[in-house]
C-alpha cells in the first residue's frame, strides 16, 4: 500500500518499522472523535469555499458511512495505513474516491491527533466526575446513618480520639471533592480546539476555527501554532489528577483491609466484593480493596512516563508523542474501573458498630478529654497534660480505662477531679463536645454535608 506521506521516498518503509511505527493497535478507539473532528473541518473547509459545498458534502456523507461501518464491525483497520487518521481517509477514499484527498486541506496529523485527543479526554473526565459524584453520595448517605456511630480516630496507626464514622467518611467526601475540582478544572484546559495549527506554522489557506470550534464544543481556540501541536500539559495534568484520585482510593482500601481483620473487627465485606483461598477454606479476603491500591502504581507509573515523555522534547511535534496514548488511555481505564468497583464495595459493607465503640473506649481515647476538663477547672493545659499522663501510665499498671477510676483514685492526681468527670470523659459525650466546624459531633458533621454540596446534585 503506497504512504499517503510517500512521494518524497524512494524505497518502501521496512515492514518491522512499519509494525514499530504503527499505531493503529491503541489509537483505534480515537476513531468517532477523529471523525467527528474530520466531519466538522469538513463543513468549515465547504463554507469558506476553500472547497465546494458539493465536495464538503460528500466527504461529510462518507465519513458518516465510516463511522457506521467501524461501529457495526465492518471496517478493518491496517497496520499499513499506520494510525486512525489515516485508517479513516483510506477508507473514506474507497467509499468516495478522490475527492476524500481533499480533507486533509490545511491540516496535518499533528493538530488532528492533538484534536482527538482532547476530545476523547474531555469526555472521559465527564464520566470520571459522574463516578466520584456517584462514590461522594454513597459516603454522604453512609455518614447520615452513623452519625452517633462512635469509633476510634488514629494518628501513626495508634488510637488517639474518638470520633464517629460518618465523620471518618465525611473526610473523604472532601478528598474525592477535591479531586472533582481538579478535574473540572483540567477539563477547562482540555477544552482548546488545536485545529489549524497544521504541522507546526498554521496554513495560508482561510480558515475559521472559531467555528469548527463552535461545532465541536469547544470553549477556546488555540493561541500559539506552536504550541496548540506540542502541547501535552493537559495529559499530564489529568494523570496527576487521576494519580491523587488513585492515592485517595488507595488509602481508603488500606483502611479497609484494615478494619475487614479480625484484629479489627470494624467492618464485614460483602461476599460479592471478596474472594476465597484455594487452599484454606476459612478465608474471606479484600481481594477488591488490595487490587486498588496496587493498580495505583500503575497510574502513577503513566504520569512519570508522561513526563519523562516530554521532559527533553524540542518544538514543536515529535514523534515520542505518540508515546501519550498508551499512558493516558491507561491511566483513564484504571481510573474509572477502580471507581466503578470501589462504589458498591463500599456500599454493600456492613458496619459493626459495636466493635467500633469497644475500641473507642479502649486506648485511653478520652485522655485529651480529661486534660481539657482539668483545664476547664482551671489549671493551664501543660500540667493538664502531665497530671493525665501519670494518671493514664496508673491505668495501664491497674489494667483499667480512665473512665473505671474511682473518685478517689482520681483526686490522688488532681483534687480539682469531681462527680462530673465521668460524664466528661464518656466517649460519646468526647464526640458531641466537639462541635467545632470541620468536628465530629453530629451537629457539625450534618453542617459537612450540608456544605459538600452532594445532597444538591442528587
Amino acid at each position: 500500500m503506497a504512504k499517503l506521506w510517500g512521494g518524497r521516498f524512494k524505497k518502501k518503509t521496512s515492514a518491522a518499522v512499519d509494525d514499530f511505527h504503527s499505531s493503529i493497535s491503541f489509537d483505534w478507539r480515537l476513531y468517532r472523535y477523529d471523525i467527528e473532528g474530520s466531519i466538522a473541518h469538513a463543513e468549515m473547509l465547504g463554507r469558506t469555499g476553500i472547497i465546494t459545498p458539493e465536495e464538503a458534502g460528500a466527504i461529510v456523507s462518507g465519513l458518516e458511512e465510516v463511522l457506521a461501518d467501524i461501529e457495526n464491525g465492518r471496517a478493518e483497520f491496517s497496520v499499513e495505513a499506520e494510525d486512525i487518521h489515516m485508517n479513516v481517509e483510506q477508507m473514506l477514499t474507497e467509499k468516495i474516491g478522490v475527492t476524500a484527498k481533499k480533507l486533509h486541506t490545511a491540516r496535518s496529523r499533528n493538530d488532528q491527533v492533538a484534536l482527538d485527543v482532547r476530545m476523547f479526554l474531555r469526555d472521559e473526565i465527564d464520566e470520571t466526575v459522574g463516578l466520584i459524584d456517584d462514590l461522594r453520595k454513597i459516603l454522604v448517605e453512609m455518614a447520615e446513618k452513623h452519625l452517633y456511630t462512635v469509633m476510634p480516630g488514629y494518628t501513626h496507626l495508634q488510637r488517639a480520639q474518638p470520633v464517629t464514622l460518618a465523620h471518618h467518611l465525611m473526610a473523604y467526601v472532601q478528598m474525592f471533592g477535591r479531586d472533582r475540582e481538579r478535574l473540572l478544572e483540567c477539563r477547562r484546559r482540555v477544552n482548546v480546539m488545536p485545529l489549524g495549527a497544521g504541522a507546526l506554522a498554521g496554513t495560508t489557506f482561510p480558515l475559521d476555527p472559531r467555528s469548527v470550534a463552535d461545532s465541536l464544543g469547544f470553549e477556546e481556540v488555540a493561541q500559539n501554532s506552536l504550541d496548540a501541536v506540542s502541547d501535552r500539559d493537559f495529559a499530564v495534568e489529568f494523570t496527576a489528577a487521576a494519580s491523587l484520585i488513585m492515592v485517595h482510593l488507595s488509602r481508603f482500601c488500606e483502611e479497609i483491609i484494615l478494619w475487614s481483620s479480625t484484629e479489627f473487627s470494624f467492618i464485614e465485606l460483602d461476599d460479592a466484593y471478596s474472594t476465597g483461598s484455594s487452599m484454606m477454606p476459612q478465608k474471606k479476603n479484600p481481594d477488591v480493596a488490595e487490587l486498588i491500591r496496587g493498580k495505583a502504581g500503575r497510574v502513577f507509573g503513566d504520569l512519570a512516563a508522561l513526563l519523562t515523555m516530554l521532559k527533553g522534547l524540542p518544538l514543536s511535534y515529535n514523534k515520542d508523542m505518540q508515546e501519550d496514548k498508551e499512558a493516558l488511555f491507561d491511566a483513564v481505564d484504571t481510573v474509572k474501573k477502580c471507581l466503578s468497583v470501589f462504589t458498591p464495595m463500599l456500599a454493600n459493607i456492613r458496619v459493626r458498630e459495636e466493635n467500633m465503640l469497644e475500641a473507642a473506649r479502649g486506648g485511653f481515647t478520652n485522655a485529651t478529654d480529661l486534660a481539657d476538663y482539668l483545664v476547664r477547672k482551671g489549671l493551664p493545659f501543660r500540667e493538664a497534660h502531665a497530671v493525665v499522663g501519670r494518671a493514664v501510665l496508673y491505668c495501664l499498671q491497674a489494667g483499667k480505662p480512665l473512665e473505671r477510676l474511682s473518685l478517689e483514685e482520681f483526686r490522688q492526681f488532681s483534687p480539682l477531679v469531681e462527680e462530673d468527670v465521668y460524664e466528661s470523659i464518656s466517649v460519646q459525650r468526647c464526640v458531641e463536645a466537639r462541635k467545632v466546624l470541620g468536628g465530629p459531633s453530629p451537629e457539625s458533621v450534618r453542617e459537612a454535608i450540608r456544605r459538600s454540596g452532594v445532597k444538591e446534585r442528587t
